[in-house]
C-alpha cells in the first residue's frame, strides 16, 4: 500500500501528501486488494460517519440542502448545475437557431465527459487542499478523496455505458494508476526529490501510452492512440503544475488548477468525438449545439467548484489574505468567461447585464458566507432573500434574451436549486473549519 508520508517540516508536505489517499491506489499485498469503486465509498463512510456532522440550518425562503460532508455537497451543486446548463442551453440554441440537438446522443456523451473530466480536476484540487488545511489523516481529507473517487467510478461508468462492462473495469484500473503516479509525483515536491519526481513523470507519461491504446481499440481506431496520448501529456503537465503551485503554498495555485481543468475540456471534445463515431451516436459532437451545451456545461460546473474554494480560502486564510485574493480573481476570470458565452449569441448589452447580475448573485453567497460564519441568521436570511430576488430578475433576463424558449419561471426554479445546493455546501465548509 502506498504510505502517507508525514512531512510536518513545511506547507508542503502536507499539501504533496493530500493526493496521496485521493488515489484510492493499493499494493499487491493480500490485505490491500484493489476495491471496487463501491467498497471504496463504503469503507471510507464507514471510517468518517462519526467525524460528519449534519447540519441543520434555519428555516429561509429556500430550503438549504447541506449534509455536513462539504466535498459531498461540492459535487451535488455541480451536478445539479449540470443539469441546468442542459435546460439553460436549450433554450439559448432554439433562440439562437444553432444546428443540431441539446439532447441528441453525441451532445449527450460530450457534455457528459465534459462535465465528469472537469471535475476529476476540481476534486484533484479539493483533495489536495484538504490535506494542506486539515492534515492527511483528517476525517475531512478522507470525505474529499472518497469524492475524488466516486468521480473516478462515474468515469468508468460512462465508459462502460458504451464499451461495456470489461472495459470498464480496465479504465478503472488504468484511472486509478494515472492518479497514483500523480500521488507519487506529489510526494516527491514535497521531499524535494528530483529523481522521485523525473520516476513519477515517467510513469505518467507511459500511462499517456497504455490509455492512448486503450481507447484506439475500444474505439476501433477513431481515435488514434497518439493523439490521446498527447492529449492525456497535456493534462500531466497542466496539473503537474497546479499541484507545484499547492505544494508550494503559491497563490497562483487557483489559476494553475483552471488552467489544468480548461484543458481537459479541450480532451473531453476528443474523446466524445471518437467515442461517439465509434458507437455511430446520433447527432455530432461538433455541432453548434452540442459546442454551446459543453461550454456552459464547463463554466457553470468551474463557478460552483472555485466559488467553493474561494470560501473555503477566505474561512481558512482570511478575507483580506493574498491567498483569497488569487481565489477570488479566479472566480471572477469565470464569470467573465461565462458573460462572454452569454455575449456572443445575445450580443454586447446582454453580455454586461448578465455578467453585473451574476456578479451580483456571487456578491450575495459571499454575505451569505460572512453570516454563516459569524452565526448571524438574521444577515443569513437577508441574504438567501437577496438571492431569491435574483433567481427572478435572471429568469426575466434569459426569458427576454430567448424569446420565451426559456421561461421565467422555469429558470427561477432552477436557480433555487443552485442556491439551495452551493448554500448547503458553504453551510458544510464553515462546520468543518470554523466548527
Amino acid at each position: 500500500m502506498r504510505h502517507l508520508r508525514h512531512t510536518t517540516r513545511s506547507i508542503a508536505g502536507i499539501a504533496a501528501a493530500g493526493l496521496l489517499l485521493a488515489a484510492c491506489s493499493t499494493d499487491d499485498t493480500e490485505d490491500s486488494a484493489e476495491p471496487t469503486g463501491e467498497e471504496t465509498t463504503d469503507e471510507v463512510e464507514e471510517d468518517v460517519e462519526d467525524d460528519v456532522e449534519s447540519v441543520e440550518p434555519a428555516s429561509f425562503a429556500v430550503d438549504i440542502d447541506s449534509s455536513g460532508d462539504p466535498y459531498a455537497d461540492a459535487k451535488a451543486a455541480a451536478h445539479h448545475v449540470r443539469e441546468g446548463a442542459k435546460t439553460l442551453s436549450g433554450g439559448v440554441i432554439e433562440a439562437a437557431g444553432f444546428e443540431g440537438s441539446v439532447d441528441s446522443e453525441a451532445t449527450e456523451i460530450r457534455a457528459g465527459l465534459t462535465g465528469l473530466l472537469q471535475e476529476h480536476v476540481y476534486l484533484a484540487g479539493f483533495a489536495v487542499d484538504a490535506a494542506y488545511s486539515f492534515g492527511p489523516d483528517s476525517g475531512e481529507f478522507e470525505l474529499a478523496a472518497n469524492a475524488l473517487d466516486e468521480n473516478s467510478v462515474e468515469l468508468a461508468d460512462t465508459v462502460g455505458s458504451v464499451a461495456g462492462d470489461e472495459n470498464r473495469e480496465a479504465f478503472l484500473n488504468l484511472w486509478r494508476d494515472h492518479v497514483g503516479f500523480f500521488v507519487d509525483y506529489a510526494v516527491a515536491v514535497a521531499e524535494e526529490d528530483a529523481e522521485g519526481q523525473q520516476q513519477a513523470q515517467d510513469e505518467l507519461s507511459g500511462y499517456t501510452g497504455d490509455a492512448g491504446a486503450f481507447f484506439s481499440e475500444i474505439t476501433g481506431g477513431e481515435l488514434p492512440a497518439d493523439a490521446v496520448a498527447d492529449s492525456l501529456q497535456g493534462h500531466i503537465d497542466t496539473l503537474s503544475a497546479a499541484i507545484d503551485a499547492f505544494a508550494a503554498g503559491d497563490a497562483a495555485a487557483f489559476d494553475e488548477l483552471k488552467g489544468a481543468a480548461d484543458h481537459v475540456v479541450g480532451s473531453a471534445a476528443v474523446l466524445s468525438g471518437g467515442i461517439a463515431a465509434a458507437i455511430d451516436a446520433e447527432g455530432d459532437t461538433d455541432s453548434e449545439a452540442s459546442q454551446f451545451r459543453a461550454g456552459l456545461t464547463a463554466s457553470l460546473q468551474e463557478h460552483v467548484y472555485l466559488a467553493g474554494l474561494a470560501v473555503k480560502t477566505a474561512y481558512a486564510a482570511g478575507p483580506d489574505s493574498p491567498e483569497f485574493e488569487a481565489a477570488a480573481a479566479t472566480l471572477d476570470r469565470n464569470s467573465v468567461e461565462l458573460a462572454d458565452g452569454i455575449g456572443q449569441v445575445a450580443g454586447d448589452d446582454n453580455r454586461d447585464a448578465f455578467l453585473e447580475l451574476w456578479r451580483q448573485h456571487i456578491g450575495f453567497f459571499v454575505d451569505y458566507a460572512v453570516a454563516t460564519a459569524g452565526d448571524d441568521e438574521e444577515s443569513q436570511r437577508q441574504a438567501i432573500d437577496e438571492l431569491e430576488g435574483y433567481t427572478g430578475d435572471a429568469g426575466a433576463f434569459f426569458e427576454d434574451v430567448t424569446g420565451g424558449e426559456l421561461p421565467a419561471d422555469a429558470v427561477a426554479d432552477s436557480l433555487r436549486g443552485h442556491i439551495s445546493t452551493l448554500a448547503g455546501a458553504i453551510d458544510s465548509l464553515n462546520a468543518a473549519i470554523n466548527g
